[in-house]
């Protein structure tokens, strides 16, 4: 059994993960050399821990993974609704601070949202699949994905409150939900952007949006960071400055160099051609993700794919979108490549289900 999992798995998601990890281990030694590599060194722990974290979750059957995801929403709501009562940082409560060790529970929460969900829509498409589009049903899986979206809106964190919506989206574009409900979520979000622009949204929001739209508004305050990230990706011009010698990243103008602008740290220092491959990767990572999703075994298989390829479709466009000033700054961290120890696990058992679901998959599917 092992064996026909290990030579069925999408060995190409593996190496596609190994290589943005490398870049980003690259790009933290290069910045983090003022404060004795701590992030660096940070993210190889976090990253030796998910190893064996994914290696598990890979041996385990994905559908008894997801019987036990009701428990995992439980305490993931409870999370949720405790990191509310902490102290704020950087103006939002997202984070559990235990002595050294920092953990975000919206990203473990993606891990059960996808499940959840996915378990949700197998139940209700039980005896007809058809059942998906009626309207209770629909939202009663809904659910599932506007209660912890309500409470990571509440910290406030919109970037990963889109990510679960668009993973939400790319699960019931797969399920084969009516396609009236996808034009009326479309119209609908047409109509509803003003409206949240102008009597929902915070000022600082509606400020990120303004800059967005025009950073000379606010040079030197709001726009400054997208105008900084902007002149360090042009700078890097084809080969880059080389690691260690980017102006704009060593000298302290690219804010924050580890996290959000990471990808303009490493358009800056390697250049277009690494920045490039980056996106490259991602793609065929994103597109073995939605290949996994439509030679799974079944239904619960690859709609679990589907809401994976969403939350890594989401991080990269978003991300690297806001780097390079086409989309408005958000926070979104892009995966493998950003410090973060919450991301990185978190990401790593999402590629450990994708890899799950793919070795259990049927010789057959390889004969297309």
């Amino acid at each position: 059994m092992k064996n026909k999992i290990l030579k069925n798995m999408e060995w190409s998601v593996v190496v596609c993960v190994i290589l943005l990890t490398i870049i980003g281990c690259i790009e933290l030694y290069s910045v983090t050399e003022s404060s004795g590599y701590t992030e660096l060194k940070k993210q190889l722990l976090w990253f030796s821990i998910s190893i064996p974290i994914t290696i598990a979750i890979i041996t385990i059957d994905y559908n008894i993974i997801a019987k036990i995801s009701p428990i995992l929403y439980i305490i993931m709501f409870l999370l949720l609704i405790g990191v509310l009562f902490t102290d704020p940082i950087n103006g939002a409560t997202s984070w559990y601070n235990i002595g050294s060790i920092s953990f975000q529970p919206s990203e473990f929460a993606k891990i059960c949202v996808i499940l959840s969900l996915s378990l949700a829509i197998v139940k209700v498409q039980k005896n007809e699949k058809e059942q998906i589009s009626r309207p209770i049903q629909l939202l009663k899986c809904l659910l599932v994905v506007i209660i912890p979206v309500l409470l990571i809106v509440k910290q406030p964190d919109y970037g990963t409150a889109i990510a679960f919506c668009v993973a939400t989206a790319i699960i019931l574009i797969t399920s084969g939900i009516n396609k009236k409900y996808i034009i009326t979520a479309i119209v609908l979000t047409i109509i509803a952007l003003p409206l949240l622009y102008f009597f929902v949204l915070p000022s600082h929001a509606k400020t990120r949006i303004d800059v967005f739209l025009n950073p000379n508004l606010d040079p030197r305050g709001s726009g400054y960071n997208v105008l900084q990230s902007k002149l360090a990706i042009g700078s890097g011009k084809m080969l880059g400055m080389g690691i260690k010698n980017g102006s704009q990243t060593q000298l302290g103008y690219l804010y924050p160099q580890t996290t959000d602008f990471i990808y303009s740290a490493v358009g800056e220092e390697m250049g277009f051609i690494v920045a490039a491959c980056i996106i490259i990767l991602y793609i065929v990572l994103i597109t073995k993700a939605l290949h996994i999703a439509k030679t799974a075994k079944d239904d619960l298989g690859s709609y679990i794919a589907s809401g994976i390829a969403g939350i890594f479709l989401f991080h990269m466009v978003e991300n690297i979108g806001m780097t390079m000033g086409l989309l408005p700054i958000t926070g979104v961290p892009l995966p493998f490549v950003s410090y973060g120890g919450s991301s990185l696990l978190t990401n790593c058992i999402l590629i450990g289900l994708l890899l799950n679901i793919s070795g259990r998959r049927n010789k057959t599917m390889f004969a297309e």
